[in-house]
This record gives structure tokens, sequence and C-alpha cells, in this order.
């Protein structure tokens, strides 16, 4: 489903201390030889943009306390092949509950526009404890492919 190889454009996360650890997966992804891109939240529009991690890249914190590179190139989300998304709680059929923003869901919105769009693969990563029978779906929801945690990985039901 996502196996991490040399020129994927993988977007991940700078996490806080109550979300699952991101740095292992950053190094992993930069050992494989992918393209390494963080969010950055684009306050006009209230979308989050992805700029390349490159070392040594000049890091800022944004208004939510989160961790933005500045300086190095952005992509587009459609353009991603991967993205690693935090998250507070999701069920089986990829619904997942952010931290209340809408940030991913406003970013990623194509998806529900363009069902034949095969890009990115969404990957929920938390603990497993975080799992929840159902979440309700409003119509602007973005549905997971998958969920990555300590216990393995659990394909969803949309993806």
């Amino acid at each position: 489903m996502f196996r991490l190889r040399p020129g994927l454009r993988v977007a991940l996360y700078a996490s806080f201390p109550e979300e699952l650890d991101s740095a292992p997966l950053i190094r992993l992804a930069r050992k494989r030889g992918c393209r390494i891109f963080l969010p950055r939240i684009d306050t006009r529009t209230i979308t989050i943009e992805f700029v390349e991690a490159i070392a040594g890249a000049r890091e800022t914190t944004n208004h939510l306390g989160i961790v933005e590179p500045h300086g190095t190139r952005s992509i587009r989300a459609r353009w991603l092949d991967l993205v690693l998304l935090p998250l507070v709680g999701f069920d089986a059929h990829g619904m997942r509950l952010g931290m209340g923003g809408g940030y991913y869901d406003r970013t990623f919105a194509f998806r529900n526009r363009h069902r034949a769009w095969r890009g990115p693969k969404l990957v929920g990563v938390a603990y497993s404890f975080q799992q929840v029978p159902s979440i309700a779906r409003a119509s602007h929801d973005v549905w997971l492919d998958a969920v990555v945690t300590e216990a393995g990985v659990i394909r969803c039901s949309t993806g």
C-alpha cells in the first residue's frame, strides 16, 4: 500500500508531546531516500501548504505552536504521494477526528470532488486506543485510506 522508496514525496508533521512521535518516521523516510514535506498553515486560505523539510532550513513556530519550515520549496497537496497525518480519534471506516481546525479537510477536499484521483494516500498516525467504534461524518470530512498504530496497520474500508 505505501512502501517508502527513493523519490517518494511524503508529508509528515512535527508532533506535539501528546501525539505519536513523528521523528522516527521522518528519519526512516529520509533513510529510504524520500523527499520530506512538512505542513505550513496558509492563513489566507486556512489550508495547509507542504514545504520541503531540508536539513538546516529555517523553522518557526506558528500561532498554534506548530513548528513550520520556511525558505524551502512548497508543493501542492495533490502532488504528494503519501501523507502521514496526526489525529485525535479514528474509526475503521477511515473517519478521523483532528484538533478541530479543519485544515486537513480543506486541504484535501479535492478527494471528495474527484473520485478518480489516485493520490495522495492519506494515512493517520495514532495510538490504538484512539480507535472508536464510529465517528459521524460531515459532508466536508475527508476519508483516510489507512491508520498506522503501534499495534499495526488498519486498512480503512474506504481506502
